[in-house]
């Protein structure tokens, strides 16, 4: 057994689900702001051209992606962040965007080798570690915080550090925080990225959730060689079960992932594809679904300012960062919702000295928000 991984702690949404099925076995009502899987129904729109891309014969689907889904990538990617990829040669469909995040470690990072760090910012999605620690490469957490609005600066790290980068991931915006990052930060990233060499990864999976100031940016919109962008349709399209989405930016990195990936069989049904040229090329529902969620965030951003809970960024992106009250941590705080049968997850979920924090997800319906909010412990 791999004794690094045995030290992991047990997944967040594995403790979640835990949590919400002991508050329906007490015969209560779970308002499940924990784990970000969205309520509202996938858009009609969507479903049919699933069914409709059903073929009379099931095949294998094509590792890359149809040409059609790349096509609407790449458009996407044009009308979205005025960026221009190649369909064929920059662009790539994935099994939503964990599978990529989890496997890019696994092809870019040599072990042994003087460059075997993968870094992300932390509070941070737990795949960033889950997959280095699976590729037995070495992970460095950039400590993020309120007081620098969580922005991942490259200067305020070590030169060593930088020197053995393999991987560096951004996540902007930012889950769990939902701050942004600066161009000034995006441009310094892709100088700091030529001169030490690392892949530049940056997973913007809630690019289109934007509430507050300015649409978040793109990677690719900065720099193209040793970057790569990773979307998904699981929030902004309401596809979380179908697990969709795509890699794009330098030729030369998406030409081997593409290569051993084949290796890997995760290539998404030819149907859930079929849908996903939908989702890419269709705005309206993407539109629907983020007045859905801004009607969601102010019911609880109002339950915040009633209950004494500080707001942390939380401009775009699918979650509420909430600084609990004083004398609590984010576990005991956590514990005090689930009385109410409120499920929420606590900061510590998402990496060290994260213990002040808990993150809301804008899962259940307006109307269960609405219903949470007057529940809401008061202390």
């Amino acid at each position: 057994m791999n004794e690094r991984l045995l030290k992991l702690p047990t997944y967040p949404m594995v403790q979640l689900a835990s949590w919400n099925q002991e508050i329906a076995a007490r015969g209560m009502q779970a308002f499940d702001f924990g784990t970000g899987d969205p309520r509202e129904p996938t858009p009609k729109i969507l479903r049919q051209a699933m069914i409709d891309g059903i073929d009379e014969v099931s095949q294998y689907p094509p590792t890359a992606g149809t040409k059609g889904l790349r096509s609407a990538v790449s458009a996407y990617m044009q009308r979205r962040f005025e960026v221009t990829v190649d369909a064929d040669q920059e662009v790539l469909a994935t099994y939503g965007s964990k599978e990529a995040l989890f496997h890019l470690p696994m092809t870019f990072v040599q072990i042994p080798s003087d460059k075997d760090l993968v870094l992300y910012g932390e509070p941070a999605y737990p795949v960033y570690e889950i997959g280095a620690l699976f590729a037995e490469a070495w992970t460095y957490a950039v400590q993020l915080a309120p007081h620098n609005e969580y922005a991942m600066d490259p200067d305020s790290l070590p030169e060593s550090v930088l020197k053995r980068a393999a991987i560096v991931y951004l996540n902007y915006p930012h889950n769990p925080s939902g701050y942004k990052l600066s161009d000034e930060l995006f441009k310094r990233w892709v100088e700091v990225r030529a001169e030490y060499g690392f892949v530049l990864v940056s997973d913007e999976c809630y690019a289109d959730l934007n509430y507050e100031g300015d649409a978040p940016k793109s990677l690719l919109q900065f720099g193209r060689e040793g970057c790569l962008a990773v979307h998904s349709l699981s929030k902004r399209s309401g596809m979380t079960g179908y697990r969709s989405g795509f890699l794009a930016g330098d030729a030369k990195l998406i030409a081997s992932y593409r290569r051993f990936r084949a290796g890997m069989g995760t290539a998404p049904q030819q149907f859930v594809q079929a849908a996903a040229e939908v989702a890419w090329t269709e705005t309206q529902h993407v539109e629907d679904r983020l007045a859905v969620f801004a009607n969601k965030r102010e019911v609880l951003l109002q339950m915040a300012k009633d209950r004494g809970l500080k707001v942390h960024g939380s401009e775009a992106g699918l979650y509420l960062w909430l600084e609990v009250v004083e004398g609590k941590t984010d576990l005991e705080y956590a514990a005090l919702c689930r009385e109410q049968g409120i499920v929420v997850a606590p900061g510590s979920f998402f990496g060290a000295g994260q213990e002040r924090f808990i993150r809301l997800a804008l899962v259940p319906t307006v109307e269960e928000c609405r219903a949470a909010a007057a529940a809401w412990p008061s202390l």
